[in-house]
């Protein structure tokens, strides 16, 4: 950990002068970005060692920090990678070059993989044995259970794989990225050339078409399952037949996955897009799984053959990719090993028996997702596609879902005559495939789809419904921190605003005529003071004005603060990178005002430096859900000002993205986010963690007497009590035949018990 540990502490020695003499982008007041973001992947990893939680979930932790370590080094490794061998040495604000950041980067990932593996084979397992979920190996099967297997290897697997030899006339094999595979080694052959030492080997790629997961249970009272990985290996005989096998071991491996277009250049951004999905399979790999107890001289031949250094070589004494094991989770027999059901309550607003248009008419609507159903959202557009009264419907989409209602409604309203405007972002990371096919889609049915601006991925999630209502035309909008993904919505915790205010509902037509109308030399021209940049009533939009509001409503809390009326700042968001946002929280802290913090992911400020930031508290919440929202509170002298956001505070956000804060300006929705949200998630001492100024996160102390405090075990008996008992949107909105042509969904009482 002396990397690490050296990278997280860096502060300064000398004694520190006024505020104003004060250098708030010194290197010593930032903590670096990559080595934060693997502390949270670190406290995803406590829940998956956490004895608290259920069996089920801890695995599915563990396959959460599979998948993120995954995503960390596809991307963020990839492109220290890159800036490495291209001899840059340039520092972040932590001051820490691309090799110090990848050298401290592989000293930390190899303690985490370690202590994931651990955890897997000598607690999750066996606890999951216990209660007849059993993984098998070759040799501990039945010698029925390896009848049967073998003869799923002969008719469904060996037909699939392929063996691929390595020497002078067969080159080594481009394998795609997170295979998983096997390397072969053979008896050397008898040979008169003393001279003639290479290791003969072969590659077997295990192939992502099968099932991970093969079931070969015998009995009633539990399951029992083998690894197609290690049916592979039994069967190496069949694949190589005459040839005598030394040895067999598993490997896996990492490419660089991030996206390169050059979309100024580009005249088809899909076509584009696709080749370079195309291309993602073989690009340079940044990490290197092998089986623990491979040779020395076989892990020397694969590092040769795709071209990694042994710093990005990890070791693995156990199951690579534990996410394949995921098949476990759905097994419905085992429930009881998961987290209780709950099954996601309707807004207390929706109680009125009226459309969903008249209750918005009466008054916005707060939506606190996952407690409060993402059924409202789909009902709303479900609606406005078959309402004749509604004339035009737009949307932004960054990430969607695979049956996705809100798709399906989209071409409904379409093929029913309606305007349709559709911004789909086809640079969403890692749903790019995803969305290039419902951009297809929409445009088959009749939409208008445009892919926003050149340079700037659209990351605002906005929807406007355009409804004639007698000689009056209202447009009602929603407003979200998260996406219209249907999935996400049971999964991520998110706010969303539904109002049918006429300025923002302005502020919302003049987003999506930039998203439509502009391209990217008026933006171009617009941030070098060439055009004038647009303005808004109340929203915030990045790259125009997000980052100077921000600065601004901090300002202000600084100027507005004193004795009787103490400054306050509260946010919620996902990162925290900015170093010119961090230096203005730094100045407020300074300034006697307090600024607490509830950020998820990666933060690079530095809490509880004395002189600096001492007034600055930073907690982190990993829970059953995951934290997505973005809510900010200024009390700004006692008028408390509350925001929504798509944005978190990070330079790509607030520069290279188009996004959207908006005002929560109800009082009793603005009451709800303050006391409500904010207050309890500030509470947490059962799944906060706090931040030191070393960067270190520890459990949030609770005192002997204190009463325990999860915010989201909380925020679920709240629905509970105050919502409106529901069936699951998907389930709501296809069953539409128990809503008249223009009334509000009839929920039916739930059909599972919580």
């Amino acid at each position: 950990m002396r990397l690490v540990n050296e990278a997280l502490t860096r502060q300064a020695a000398a004694p520190l002068g006024s505020m104003a003499d004060m250098d708030f982008r010194h290197p010593r007041y930032f903590i670096n970005r990559e080595l934060s973001w693997l502390e949270f992947n670190a406290r995803v990893l406590q829940e998956a060692q956490d004895a608290s939680n259920p069996l089920l979930e801890r695995l599915k932790f563990l396959s959460i920090f599979t998948t993120n370590l995954d995503e960390f080094f596809m991307i963020r490794v990839a492109h220290l990678r890159e800036l490495e061998v291209a001899g840059i040495s340039d520092a972040r604000a932590d001051g820490l070059t691309p090799s110090e950041q990848l050298e401290a980067i592989a000293e930390r990932c190899h303690a985490l993989v370690d202590a994931q593996t651990r955890c897997l084979h000598h607690e999750v397992l066996p606890g999951l044995r216990e209660h007849g979920i059993v993984l098998h190996d070759m040799h501990s099967m039945s010698d029925l259970q390896r009848s049967l297997v073998a003869d799923r290897f002969h008719s469904e697997i060996f037909p699939v794989l392929t063996p691929m030899t390595v020497d002078p006339s067969h080159p080594f094999p481009h394998l795609p990225n997170q295979s998983l595979n096997l390397v072969v080694a053979f008896e050397r052959p008898v040979t008169d050339d003393e001279e003639d030492d290479e290791l003969p080997f072969a590659i077997v790629e295990i192939p992502k078409v099968l099932a991970p997961l093969i079931d070969i249970t015998q009995h009633r009272n539990g399951v029992e399952y083998v690894r197609l990985p290690d049916v592979v290996k039994g069967h190496l005989g069949d694949l190589f037949k005459g040839l005598t096998i030394a040895g067999a071991w598993r490997f896996r491996i990492i490419r660089n996955s991030d996206l390169s277009i050059e979309e100024q250049e580009s005249d088809n951004l899909m076509k584009d897009l696709e080749r370079e999905l195309r291309s993602r399979t073989f690009r340079r790999v940044v990490r290197l799984e092998v089986q623990a107890d491979m040779p020395p001289e076989v892990v020397q031949v694969l590092q040769e053959g795709l071209e990694v250094p042994s710093r990005e070589v990890y070791a693995i004494d156990g199951i690579m990719h534990i996410a394949s094991l995921m098949g476990f989770y759905g097994l419905d027999r085992y429930r009881y090993l998961k987290d209780p059901a709950f099954n996601p309550r309707l807004s207390p607003a929706l109680a009125s028996s009226g459309s969903i248009f008249s209750i918005l008419r009466e008054r916005a609507i707060l939506l606190h997702h996952p407690y409060e159903s993402f059924s409202t959202v789909a009902e709303l557009l479900h609606h406005a596609a078959h309402d004749p009264k509604v004339l035009a419907i737009k949307l932004t989409l960054y990430r969607t879902s695979g049956d996705s209602v809100i798709i399906q409604a989209l071409k409904d309203a379409a093929e029913n005559g309606k305007q349709v405007t559709a911004v789909v972002e086809l640079k969403a990371r890692f749903d790019e495939r995803n969305n290039i096919v419902w951009a297809r889609q929409l445009e088959r049915a009749g939409c208008h789809v445009v892919y926003g601006i050149v340079g700037l991925k659209t990351h605002c999630k906005a929807a406007m419904v355009v409804r004639r209502e007698g000689n009056t035309v209202r447009r009602y909008v929603h407003l979200s921190t998260g996406n219209y993904n249907s999935s996400t919505a049971r999964l991520y915790t998110d706010v969303a605003l539904l109002s049918q205010d006429p300025l923002l509902a302005e502020d919302v037509s003049q987003l999506f005529n930039i998203l439509t109308g502009y391209n990217a030399r008026n933006i171009h021209d617009i941030m070098a003071g060439r055009k004038p940049a647009p303005t808004f009533s109340k929203i915030a939009v990045s790259p125009f004005d997000l980052r100077d509001r921000l600065l601004q409503l901090i300002q202000e809390e600084i100027q507005l603060h004193s004795a009787e009326k103490p400054g306050l700042i509260r946010a919620k968001f996902n990162s925290l990178v900015d170093p010119t946002i961090i230096a203005a929280l730094y100045r407020a802290s300074c300034a006697g005002v307090k600024v607490q913090l509830a950020i998820r992911g990666i933060c690079c400020l530095r809490p509880g430096i004395p002189g600096v930031s001492e007034n600055i508290e930073v907690t982190s919440i990993v829970d059953r859900f995951l934290e997505h929202a973005r809510i900010i509170h200024f009390r700004h002298g006692g008028a408390d000002l509350v925001f929504l956001s798509s944005a978190d505070w990070m330079p790509r956000n607030l520069y290279r993205r188009i996004e959207v804060m908006f005002p929560v300006e109800p009082a009793d929705l603005k009451r709800r986010l303050m006391d409500e949200i904010l207050d309890l998630t500030f509470a947490d001492n059962v799944k906060a963690r706090r931040l030191g100024a070393d960067g270190v996160y520890a459990y949030v102390p609770r005192g002997e007497d204190q009463p325990r405090v999860r915010s989201q075990k909380r925020f679920i008996e709240q629905a509970r009590e105050a919502g409106i008992k529901s069936v699951p949107y998907d389930t709501a909105v296809r069953e539409a035949s128990r809503a008249n042509e223009h009334g509000r969904l009839k929920p039916k009482p739930a059909r599972s018990p919580e």
